[in-house]
């Protein structure tokens, strides 16, 4: 699978390259972008590990490639960074484009089972599958072998999901402000119920961090979570951090740090954007 690269940015002594290609899953053109550290630019042989970061509403691959601070460490590690976009674009799907919660901009990392959300809107296989091998193909000193994932928000969603339902898949998690409890919050009960429909609950479990984190095991979890004491999500129930952590107990070490004074913006993970990516960097580089 070709990928384009549009431009490239000099950005911590390394690259970030702003990509497209034409994706399968999703039945459109992909944006993304990709950091690649001063050790993989400098000496193309060299191997980096790769950090899968996972946007929220309404953001693009861009959002965290540029205000999330991620590539200040990950240049310092040698760690490369992928962006993806968190829908697909431009599908023509009636509605799509109504809300900021559903559908454009909102793809929840799922696959769709429910027409006409099901024609493109399977952002999981996306990237859990056709994104990483258009990354590993395209660009060889990209490590396929050591993977970590993290996000923020819906985001933060995904990353929890997709290390729990694919524990050889990633070394390993972290989040900013996840919607860590969908089936109980009105974000995800809309969009589990436009994806999978009101009927499907077992669907709604198989992607949800909460009801994963309680079957599972695999090694003991470490998971860093932070979440700002001002996020304005956190206190209208969007959130539920306090559920996983519960359904966690016995399954390892869940990490959640309340940030005092912090809200949901890029403000706060810029803020703490070290502190994950050498969360991820011990498991990547050990």
């Amino acid at each position: 699978m070709t990928v384009t690269t549009k431009a490239t940015i000099a950005s911590f002594g390394g690259k970030l390259l702003k990509c497209a290609h034409n994706a399968t899953t999703t039945n459109c053109e992909m944006a993304f972008n990709l950091y690649l550290p001063p050790q993989a630019t400098v000496n193309p042989l060299y191997k980096v590990p790769l950090l899968v970061y996972l946007a929220g509403l309404t953001c693009t691959g861009d959002n965290g490639a540029e205000k999330g601070f991620f590539q200040h460490a990950a240049s310092q590690k040698g760690i490369a960074v992928l962006y993806p976009d968190t829908s697909p674009r431009g599908l023509g799907i009636q509605g799509e484009d109504n809300s900021y919660d559903f559908g454009s901009g909102a793809g929840f990392y799922v696959d769709a089972i429910k027409e006409p959300w099901s024609k493109g809107y399977n952002m999981y296989s996306y990237i859990t599958s056709e994104l990483p091998k258009a990354v590993f193909d395209n660009f060889e000193q990209v490590d396929g072998s050591r993977v970590s994932i993290f996000g923020h928000s819906m985001g933060g969603h995904g990353a929890l999901t997709l290390f729990l339902k694919n524990p050889t898949g990633y070394k390993s998690v972290s989040a900013f402000a996840p919607i860590a409890n969908p089936s109980n919050c009105d974000w995800g009960r809309k969009a589990f119920t436009g994806y999978f429909g009101e009927e499907n609950k077992s669907k709604w479990a198989e992607h949800d961090a909460t009801e994963l984190v309680k079957n599972w095991k695999g090694d003991p979890l470490d998971i860093l979570i932070d979440v700002g004491t001002s996020d304005n999500f956190y206190k209208q129930g969007q959130l539920l951090p306090e559920n996983f952590d519960k359904a966690a107990q016995g399954k390892g070490k869940v990490n959640i740090r309340w940030q005092e004074g912090y809200d949901h913006s890029y403000y706060t993970m810029a803020s703490f954007a070290d502190d994950h990516v050498n969360h991820a960097a011990r498991y990547l580089l050990g």
